[in-house]
């Protein structure tokens, strides 16, 4: 049997591993160097090591140099990483209201001055995308 073809998979080899999420959110936070990655997230150097390497190759992340002697790295966002910024904020707030409890280590203000509170919006009609109000379009409409 053939596994559905499927965008959500394909995200998942990439960024579908909790130490890789981890050191997306830290590089979100401005902790771009190896060293406040592990230190951030608890994760063992070659397990991070790994993830970063895997994160540089598939283009969501690019190491920069920014020591020559001794050799040192610090890793910033490509156009691809950036995009996964909204995805962070969903994942947060799916755990924010299901799973941590009070207080929240974490809230975000928005620049209008209210708490964030992130949803997914339609961008051609601005309503929510919300289970009840999506269908599976045809085929040819993806194109």
């Amino acid at each position: 049997m053939t596994p559905r073809s499927c965008s959500v998979a394909n995200a998942l080899e990439i960024v579908g591993e909790r130490w890789s999420l981890l050191a997306l959110r830290e590089v979100f936070f401005g902790n771009t160097r190896f060293d406040q990655i592990a230190a951030n997230t608890g994760v063992s150097r070659d397990v991070l090591a790994a993830r970063l390497k895997k994160l540089v190759t598939a283009g969501v992340l690019e190491k920069v140099q920014y020591s020559t002697h001794p050799p040192r790295h610090e890793y910033h966002l490509t156009e691809s990483g950036r995009a996964l910024h909204n995805v962070l904020l969903m994942l947060k707030e799916w755990g924010d209201q299901y799973v941590t409890e009070e207080p929240l280590p974490l809230v975000y203000e928005h620049s209008c001055g209210n708490v964030l509170e992130p949803r997914v919006v339609c961008a051609s009609c601005g309503e929510e995308a919300s289970l009840e109000s999506l269908t599976r379009a045809p085929a040819s409409a993806a194109s």
